[in-house]
């Protein structure tokens, strides 16, 4: 009789450690969780940094008017009264001519 009570024990651990280890709930659950956990926090950090230098952004363009000109320089191609637009455009092998070599 105590054999049985001491088998039906064994065979009901072995039942809640398997439960334990791969149910709904377990230990694997658990570290999947938590992996996600980790995945989410690094993408939610990165875009803290990103809303934090748009907001530095906005906020240069708001209260700064060379962030504006600067804009506009570059974005819209705009200059001041009096001021010229010179471009330089380096010869590329495409062009036939043979590409400067400045080692």
């Amino acid at each position: 009789m105590l054999r049985w009570v001491a088998l039906i024990l064994v065979v009901l651990l072995v039942a809640l450690q398997v439960q334990l280890w791969t149910g709904h709930g377990g230990l694997r659950d658990l570290w999947r969780l938590q992996q996600n956990i980790t995945e989410q926090k690094q993408e939610n950090d990165t875009l803290k940094k990103r809303n934090d230098t748009l907001a530095a952004e906005v906020e240069d363009l708001k209260h700064g008017s060379e962030a504006i000109e600067e804009r506009a320089r570059s974005e819209l191609g705009l200059l001041k009264p009096g001021e010229t637009f010179i471009q330089v455009v380096e010869p590329t092998a495409s062009d036939g001519k043979p590409a400067r070599d400045d080692h």
